[in-house]
């Protein structure tokens, strides 16, 4: 098959969900499918373009599985400024739209047999779908979080016409699909509550994965405990994006009280500023930047106890996909999470750690 591949990252860009796609991609290639993949420009991990891909809004090449086709996604450095990053993200899906009308076109044949698209963001389903109206090929819509419930849930979005508007597209999106494919049974009971009857059988729940040969356990005494200053106490990290949908104040209030434990918030994001700065004077909180994709398993060796946190409501629309990372560097996880979501689940059945309401 060719298969028209829309998403926001993609290696070497460092965000998981661009891990996730390139993992699909490769082994859908090895399987003798040809895709064309259109995806941003690296931005992720310095909420700016990575030195080396400055200088050309778009570029393309050739790959064994394909092409990859990268388009600037216009970040805005404000993280928490919801129009700017409105604005890049409408920037972004314009430009993505045209590198999939594009690309894949040997020998003039313009059809394609899917277009496989990746949300958030939520609009670029509208442009798949658009996409494969005009190159005659149906739409796989993935959803990685379900928009705008979890912007609403976050309060990053409270505009009435904007939630109203964003959920106008959410459901066209939706109904246009052939195949809408959610993290969880709860992602699937939120979408399919969203869809008519007859286009229920549409959602399907495939779960995310991980490479256990790329994440393994290692001992907890790591080259990068080193390097953050931490001897031999026991360290409760937490690893990921810092922003508006995990409530990590709350684990610099647990240094205040519990000083002989060391706490870890390893990751960038919005809420990172503001955390240092209620952090500041504590020696047992230490901040770290995101690290190489090579040594995640190293990073998540440092931590003796993962933390995985979502605000209330979140855990019906989310999955973190750290989760699994975690539980395959074999370090176990305190979640904070709705019951009897995803999260709660797996940490219950693999007995790997325990899980309380947000």
């Amino acid at each position: 098959m060719k298969i028209v591949v829309l998403c926001p990252h993609f290696e070497p860009d460092t965000a998981p969900t661009g891990t996730v796609m390139t993992r699909l991609v490769h082994e859908l290639g090895r399987r003798g499918h040809q895709l064309h993949v259109v995806t941003a420009l690296p931005w992720y991990r310095k909420h700016r373009i990575e030195e080396g891909w400055e200088g050309s809004r778009i570029r393309r090449t050739s790959t064994w599985f394909g092409s990859v086709t990268r388009v600037h996604p216009f970040p805005g450095k404000d993280r928490s400024n919801i129009a700017r990053r409105a604005l890049g993200f409408g920037g972004f899906c314009a430009l993505a739209g045209w590198g999939a009308l594009t690309v894949g076109r040997e020998g003039g044949r313009g059809r394609v047999d899917i277009v496989l698209v990746m949300s958030p963001p939520l609009p670029l389903g509208l442009v798949g779908w658009a996409v494969g109206l005009l190159r005659r090929a149906p739409l796989v819509f993935n959803v990685q979080d379900v928009f705008p419930d979890a912007a609403v849930e976050t309060g990053a979005i409270t505009n009435p016409r904007i939630i109203a508007a964003a959920r106008w597209l959410e459901r066209v999106t939706y109904g246009r699909s052939a195949a809408i494919t959610v993290l969880s049974d709860d992602l699937a009971a939120n979408v399919a509550e969203k869809v008519s009857p007859s286009h229920r059988p549409a959602v399907r729940m495939i779960p995310n994965f991980v490479d256990t040969e790329a994440i393994r356990p290692l001992d907890r005494m790591t080259a990068y405990r080193s390097e953050l200053g931490i001897g031999d106490e026991p360290v409760v990290m937490y690893a990921g994006n810092v922003g508006m949908s995990q409530s990590l104040n709350l684990l610099v209030e647990a240094a205040r009280q519990i000083p002989n434990v060391t706490f870890v918030i390893n990751g960038d994001g919005s809420g990172r500023q503001g955390l240092e700065a209620l952090a500041a004077g504590l020696p047992n909180v230490r901040f770290g930047a995101y690290q190489p994709v090579e040594r995640l398993s190293e990073v998540l060796a440092t931590g003796d106890v993962h933390v995985v946190p979502l605000k209330t409501g979140l855990g019906r629309v989310s999955v973190p996909s750290k989760t699994y990372s975690i539980l395959a560097a074999g370090r176990p996880i305190l979640a904070a999470i709705d019951p009897g979501t995803e999260v709660p689940r797996i940490l219950e059945q693999s007995r790997a750690g325990r899980s309380v309401a947000p």
